[in-house]
């Protein structure tokens, strides 16, 4: 058994064949995709979106010392309805983005994080309520992705989010949870499972050729071989597992074969060919069958203790040039208006730096992008970017203003959930008052 099971290791090794490839349908009208991008160690909120004014910038400066952004190198933003006599501006290293946000294609949220319920300082310093095991990776992390803080962790609420959406889709085969980075929290559901892919196309099996060729036969043999009959209950598990792989993994390489890789340029970083895929299985979604899709793509390095000034506006470009040249993809799909893409990270990181790093936070600034995002704009409240004011619990730890429920019920709500089953995908929803953040079309 052991040998077999290093047999059938299984890689994403499968390219399409640009001889051989025919174009597809569009996807239906009705079609929807989500697409997460998860900052993976805690990005820093606070060199992404810095003060522009001058009284602003200058307060800013003292606070961060040598991770201070100048304020001429900013790239201003002017947003439609933020009130907020201050000016902000994004870093340097985000032109794409700052590009999206002037065309009303890109929107921040600001100050978003886990929460229980609404929580003040004195809350905070009383110990209500609050998330368990704050500024921790991994129960941080577990808590974005799942939504539910106060519970032991059953499912992701993008599992939940398949699960409420699945019936929308025509066929089940491949699932409409895909993840470009693995196994994830985030996807986990109770009937729909996540399906992983690689930035090559359908993951295959480890040693064999499956598109063709000399070694036939012994793809051929390890098919028949998992189709056989099995006594014992744990042989007979394992080949029903491999004959699913296997079917699974032959329908996508024919539905990829069939879509031709994006005509959009793509810079050569691990994020932006993750999009990629991502654009390529978009196109695909008419021939799987599926009129709803939820993407995971994660970026790990965040988690800048140290040497940020020089670490940070590197991911920062990685990501800026990867949504930039993924949402050129979707308007060349045709789909500009039905992907949603919006990230996520562990938490903000604090105000005051600890030399040439930072050390973790709460409340943090995302971005969400698509044709059908009400972009331009600035949604919640900023942080007061003071230290020791009544949102800091310490160091510019910013308490959140906007809860994680909220925001994700608001991409729930766009994605086709209803108010009725709304508490299902997000149980805590009703402790928060506005379910609907209003930054989706």
């Amino acid at each position: 058994m052991a040998s077999a099971i290093s047999q059938l290791r299984l890689i994403g090794a499968v390219a399409a064949d640009a001889t051989d490839v025919r174009r597809v349908a569009a996807p239906a009208a009705d079609y929807k995709a989500l697409v997460c991008l998860f900052l993976n160690g805690g990005n820093d909120g606070n060199s992404m979106i810095v003060p522009a004014d001058a009284a602003g910038h200058a307060t800013y400066a003292v606070a961060r010392g040598l991770l201070a952004v100048e304020r001429s190198r900013l790239l201003p933003i002017t947003p439609r309805t933020l009130a907020d006599a201050r000016s902000f501006g994004l870093h340097p290293a985000l032109g794409e983005l700052h590009a999206l946000f002037g065309q009303g294609k890109l929107a921040v949220l600001a100050n978003v994080g886990t929460l229980l319920r609404p929580t003040t300082l004195a809350q905070y310093r009383a110990g209500t309520a609050l998330p368990p095991q704050l500024y921790s990776h991994s129960d941080q992390l577990l808590q974005w992705q799942s939504s539910v803080p106060d519970r032991p962790f059953e499912t992701g609420w993008g599992g939940r989010l398949a699960d409420a959406v699945d019936a929308l889709n025509s066929n089940n085969q491949i699932s409409m949870s895909l993840t470009l980075s693995g196994t994830n929290r985030f996807q986990i559901g109770r009937s729909v499972a996540q399906y992983s892919v690689g930035t090559a196309g359908a993951v295959t099996l480890s040693g064999l050729n499956t598109t063709g060729g000399t070694n036939d036969f012994r793809y051929d043999a390890i098919k028949a071989l998992a189709g056989d009959p099995q006594a014992n209950l744990l042989n007979d598990a394992f080949a029903s597992t491999t004959r699913r792989a296997i079917a699974d993994s032959e329908l996508l390489f024919t539905a990829l074969r069939a879509t031709p890789p994006p005509a959009t340029a793509f810079p050569a970083t691990p994020t932006a060919q993750r999009l990629a895929m991502v654009a390529r299985l978009i196109a695909a979604a008419p021939m799987l069958g599926l009129k709803r899709q939820v993407f995971f793509v994660q970026l790990h390095g965040w988690d800048l203790h140290a040497a940020q000034a020089t670490g940070h506006a590197p991911l920062l470009a990685e990501i800026s040039g990867a949504l930039g040249a993924f949402h050129n993809a979707t308007i060349a799909l045709g789909v500009e208006n039905q992907v949603t893409t919006f990230t996520a990270s562990d938490f903000g990181r604090t105000y005051n730096p600890n030399a040439d790093g930072t050390d973790h936070g709460w409340g943090n600034h995302q971005f969400i992008m698509g044709g059908a995002v009400k972009g331009g704009d600035i949604y919640g409240r900023m942080p007061s970017l003071t230290i020791n004011a009544d949102d800091d619990t310490g160091r510019g730890r910013w308490i959140p203003s906007t809860s994680v429920d909220e925001y994700n019920a608001t991409l729930a709500t766009w994605f086709g959930v209803s108010a009725s089953n709304l508490s299902t995908v997000l149980p805590n929803i009703g402790r928060f008052a506005k379910p609907n953040l209003g930054f989706m079309g």
